[in-house]
């Protein structure tokens, strides 16, 4: 890796907490590949400090940064000009400083479409159903939306989600050709009707995720049905602590192809890499060193 110099230009990534992430690994080791001049580092920052650092590293005229929860919605607000995803999701996880001006992208959605493609399924002009109206579950239904899939049934319990998902469906409804529904997960019948007639399930929850690795979002039962978990169907989980939900191990015994979250994390860094520097990631490197 080259030795750091007066002209190195800084990335990195703010959140709370941050010691755990992948992200300085993977930019890191890409810089290196490529022959770049950056550092990626992380820094513990939540809403309560967002502004003063953000402030503080535009006029270090650093190239641009990641954020994690609980900093993507406060962001928007930071920013001074939003790509249409991030305008829609109302989340934040990419910036470029470009001269001084802040432009905020959200890559979370890119990442997922992009992993879902390298696994073998395009997604584009089907119909899926999501699970979730979380950040995550936000980044994906707008890009999925944006991308060109053409029906997405989005499933919600009624929390503290369920409004600004409303305003999301109606925003995409207006702005894209996809053909958005929000429903409350507790209407089963209308849950199996959609499942019965889409081409990906995707869990955008956390339900499934290490330590309560027992937990499965869909009843049990409901995979022996062979008109719900139909022939053709995608199963996709964005968590990959375990690597294997169970929603996916019983989706797997019956026959259906799956895929984790694992390279969602790996594409959506790609694209901020790509923002940053105007190169394309080493994703194939970057994968065997990181994500096996």
């Amino acid at each position: 890796m080259k030795e750091i110099t007066g002209n190195t230009i800084l990335t990195g990534l703010l959140g709370s907490p941050v010691k755990h992430s992948k992200s300085p690994l993977m930019h890191n080791k890409a810089f290196e590949l490529l022959d770049l001049d950056y550092r990626y580092l992380c820094f513990e920052i939540d809403e309560s400090n967002l502004e003063k650092a953000t402030e503080g590293l535009k006029v270090m005229g650093v190239r641009g940064f990641n954020l994690t929860m609980p900093n993507k919605n406060l962001m928007v607000k930071l920013c001074d000009e939003l790509d249409i995803s991030s305008e829609i999701a109302g989340a934040v996880n990419t910036v470029v400083n470009d001269n001084g001006r802040f432009k905020g992208y959200t890559t979370d959605g890119i990442g997922f479409m992009r992993s879902a493609k390298d696994a073998g399924h395009d997604i584009v002009g089907g119909k899926m159903v999501l699970l979730g109206a979380g950040g995550a579950a936000t980044a994906i239904l707008t890009q999925a939306a944006l991308d060109g899939v053409s029906e997405i049934d989005v499933f919600s319990i009624r929390d503290q989600f369920f409004g600004r998902a409303e305003e999301m469906v109606s925003k995409l409804n207006d702005r894209t050709e996809c053909k958005v529904r929000l429903h409350d997960f507790e209407d089963s019948s209308i849950l199996k009707e959609t499942i019965a007639n889409a081409d990906m399930l995707t869990n955008a929850t956390s339900v499934g995720m290490a330590p309560k690795v027992d937990a499965c979002i869909i009843d049990d039962d409901w995979f022996k049905d062979k008109a719900v978990f139909h022939e053709g169907l995608t199963v996709a989980d964005i968590i990959y602590n375990p690597l294997e939900t169970k929603l996916l191990k019983q989706a797997k015994e019956v026959g259906l192809s799956t895929f984790n979250g694992m390279y969602m994390l790996l594409y959506q860094g790609a694209a901020s890499f790509k923002l940053w520097t105007g190169k394309d990631m080493p994703t194939e490197e970057i994968k065997e060193l990181y994500f096996q």
